[in-house]
């Protein structure tokens, strides 16, 4: 049970964020100065504040002001947040190498500015970030084992509980070790497949 709530965790996480980043980066597709400016500052916070620290924050900082989250919930909200910002990152990266031709081609054609990022700017630099994109997702994926501190349940906090329980640590921690790595080559796997038929669709602007 604990690892099918830490695989629910990391894979609700993995999505929210990924729409985030998206989110954030056809936000800045408009060139507006002071929105642009809001959104490096919300991704200089994270990069500058750790995970722990953000979900120490949520869950212990906000009832002082009077918003009381349960542990998963604040552990969750952690996780989009502070990877929704790397991700945006990650995307934002291949966006400056995108070329302008295609854009400016689009415009001629007379699509519209949504139109054109989600079918010509999105696919291309999506397909181009999937190798970052796979390692953020295994930084989130680690990342869970931090929620523990805040004593919500899962993989790392299981294996604390049994090794405190019948004092095998060695045993407890290499299953909890084997369940990251058997998750992590799952997700390396799809990434190589996404890669392949991004490729075949010829979805890359490199």
């Amino acid at each position: 049970m604990p690892a099918a709530g830490d695989l629910r965790t990391f894979i609700i996480a993995a999505v929210c964020g990924l729409f985030i980043g998206t989110l954030l980066c056809y936000f800045t597709e408009y060139q507006k100065r002071v929105l642009n400016n809001l959104i490096m500052g919300f991704v200089n916070l994270m990069r500058a504040v750790p995970f722990l620290i953000l979900a120490y924050l949520l869950y212990y900082g906000l009832p002082e002001l009077g918003i009381s989250l349960e542990a998963w919930t604040a552990g969750l909200l952690a996780l989009i947040i502070y990877h929704g910002a790397y991700f945006f990152e990650i995307l934002r990266s291949q966006r400056r190498v995108f070329s302008n031709g295609y854009i400016e081609a689009a415009v001629v054609q007379g699509f519209s500015r949504y139109t054109i990022f989600r079918r010509i700017v999105l696919p291309n630099i999506f397909s181009s970030a999937l190798p970052l994109l796979g390692n953020q997702l295994i930084i989130c994926l680690k990342d869970t084992a931090f929620l523990s501190i805040i004593t919500v349940q899962e993989i790392t906090a299981a294996a604390n509980s049994v090794q405190a329980t019948y004092f095998i640590p060695f045993n407890a921690f290499i299953v909890a070790i084997a369940l990251y790595w058997a998750i992590s080559i799952v997700l390396e796997l799809l990434v190589k497949r996404l890669t392949v038929y991004s490729a075949k669709r010829g979805m890359s602007h490199v």
